[in-house]
């Protein structure tokens, strides 16, 4: 009982976080060349790292799913599906938990940081909004910053896989080719959607936690750990209740492949 009382305040808490951040946004308190900075801390520097993460999801994927059409004599098809397999859910999902245990962790430990030192406070002192000056900033960084990583790291997956096919003998030009086959433009939008959520899930959440994080250096520690396991679950649950959309819009729709 105690435990659901907490998970119910957690996250009434993050809606209440969210909506007073989006208020000072539209009253134009944002402080963009901040945002800018803070996007080289978060962003410039993890791209290394999700180029390679995206580079190796779409060749495992590709793997995975050669074995499978090797059995039908379907590999013809593997450009295609293993495209619209990373694009829809795999790649996403993959990428977001990289990004939440990297720019996510460091924005939560940053903050949590500042506030032990009592550095929040200080400013409070000065009769400043901490939220205005320092979360605002860094919200909209790791947003800016995993939605277009999210996007890069998606698109070396299809480069990973165009990759492995050349090594695994499935002609690089086929490959490309049966990609519009299969990946239409719903497959697309979705993958933008769930990138553009993930980014702000990791945004609020790191942000969330560790400006209320309390209890010193123990506090920091605890402010990581609960930032990357409600990161990794929200990732999840998010990815699912954005699948059976996707699911149901084809359906209703009759699109095709989504």
């Amino acid at each position: 009982m105690e435990a659901s009382r907490k998970l119910v305040r957690t996250f009434g808490g993050m809606i209440l976080f969210s909506l007073e951040c989006l208020v000072l946004t539209f009253q134009n308190k944002t402080k963009w060349n901040q945002v800018v900075e803070q996007i080289f801390q978060v962003g410039v520097r993890s791209l290394g790292m999700t180029i390679t993460a995206g580079l190796f999801v779409g060749a495992i994927m590709a793997i995975q799913i050669d074995l499978q059409l090797k059995d039908f004599g379907a590999e013809a098809f593997l450009g295609g599906l293993s495209t619209s397999a990373t694009l829809r859910n795999v790649g996403p999902v993959l990428i977001a938990f990289l990004l939440s245990g990297k720019v996510g962790a460091y924005t939560s430990a940053e903050l949590a940081t500042m506030g032990v030192t009592e550095q929040l406070n200080a400013i409070r002192l000065l009769g400043a909004n901490p939220i205005e000056y320092i979360i605002l900033p860094r919200i909209w960084a790791v947003v800016i910053s995993s939605f277009l990583l999210l996007i890069v790291g998606l698109m070396m997956t299809i480069f990973g896989g165009v990759m492995f096919a050349e090594i695994i003998g499935v002609n690089a030009l086929n490959y490309i080719y049966n990609i519009p086959s299969i990946v239409t433009g719903w497959s697309i939008a979705l993958s933008v959607v769930k990138s553009f959520l993930f980014g702000v899930l990791i945004a609020v959440v790191s942000c969330y936690k560790g400006y209320y994080a309390r209890g010193g250096s123990v506090g920091v520690g605890a402010a990581v750990q609960s930032c990357s396991v409600t990161n990794l679950m929200l990732i999840i649950l998010f990815d699912f209740l954005l699948s059976m959309a996707s699911s149901t819009l084809q359906d209703l729709f009759n699109v095709g492949y989504l």
